[in-house]
């Protein structure tokens, strides 16, 4: 495996760039990765494997500026934002390799999540064009949240720290988060029209979800050129458990505290100064106000035909 310079330097026209802590495990697919390709590609792969996020983000600038021409993000929702980021505006394709525990970009396009049927796809597939989304410059491919859930996963992120597994963790952090309830104030502004809102959590997709039926959650297109902006609006911790159940059962539209609009663009305005932000399962903090935009056809990607 070569350092994300000498991965360049090679002029590889593959590069996979695999997260060696996902779950499915790293080494492990390396080798499996390299065989698969000698057998059904002429072409030759680099695998650069990745041990931190910072390493995957390392990796994959280098193969955004080398000479390959396909370059594969093996992990889960994180490591494939952080890979696509590089390729935005770029003629370079997306290859994936579901490797999360839940895999939301993958489903959404159709890409298998068995591992051998994935890596199908990338040789045999077609390439097209989705769209990305940002705020404040940081791209995401799935969706960004503010409130709760930024809350929950840094409560997470500690119990981690405690020792507890990462799913094992989820449950202490969402009954903490729970027993706070942290509401905030937001004004979001699309075009002429404003909300004024206090609310426990503000969802922006990249293209519209399904809010009805038992494809909520999941995504028909990612090429529709807009967000999604969904709010809560402020209501106690049982009706925010209503609010969860009817979504369960495919009727969240139905909920008189749920807002949601579409657009190309959003501004949203705090009394914070710097606010934790969800980007496809990972926190940052970023200055507020927040600018949301929508890139059109931005990232090529292989999906099946």
């Amino acid at each position: 495996m070569k350092s994300p310079a000498a991965a360049r330097a090679a002029g590889a026209r593959i590069t996979a760039i695999i997260n060696a802590s996902a779950r499915q495990g790293g080494a492990v697919r390396a080798e499996w990765l390299q065989g698969f390709f000698s057998a059904h590609s002429a072409l030759e792969v680099e695998i650069a494997l990745a041990r931190s996020g910072s390493e995957v983000k390392d990796h994959a600038r280098a193969a955004a500026a080398g000479d390959s021409e396909l370059i594969i993000a093996a992990g889960g929702d994180g490591t494939i934002n952080a890979v696509a980021a590089e390729l935005i505006g770029t003629p370079k394709r997306l290859g994936v390799l579901p490797l999360g525990t839940l895999n939301h970009f993958a489903k959404d396009l159709a890409i298998p999540l068995e591992l051998d049927q994935a890596a199908r796809i990338i040789v045999e597939g077609r390439p097209v064009r989705i769209d990305a989304a940002s705020v404040n410059g940081r791209f995401f491919f799935n969706n960004s949240s503010l409130g709760l859930y930024p809350r929950m996963v840094a409560a997470r992120q500690r119990q981690q720290q405690e020792g507890w597994m990462k799913w094992c963790a989820w449950l202490p952090a969402l009954w903490q988060t729970a027993r706070s309830y942290p509401v905030m104030a937001v004004r979001i502004q699309s075009g002429e029209r404003e909300w004024m809102r206090r609310t426990p959590i503000v969802f922006v997709g990249n293209n519209r979800y399904e809010l009805q039926g038992w494809g909520i959650g999941s995504r028909a297109c990612l090429d529709g050129g807009l967000l999604h902006v969904s709010v809560v609006r402020q209501t106690g911790r049982w009706a925010l458990v209503r609010m969860i159940l009817y979504s369960l059962f495919g009727r969240l539209e139905t909920v008189r505290e749920f807002e949601s609009l579409c657009s190309e663009d959003l501004r949203i305005e705090t009394r914070r100064r710097r606010l934790p932000v969800a980007l496809d399962g990972e926190v940052v903090v970023l200055n507020t106000p927040l600018h949301y935009r929508i890139h059109p056809r931005a990232l090529a990607i292989m999906v099946p035909r």
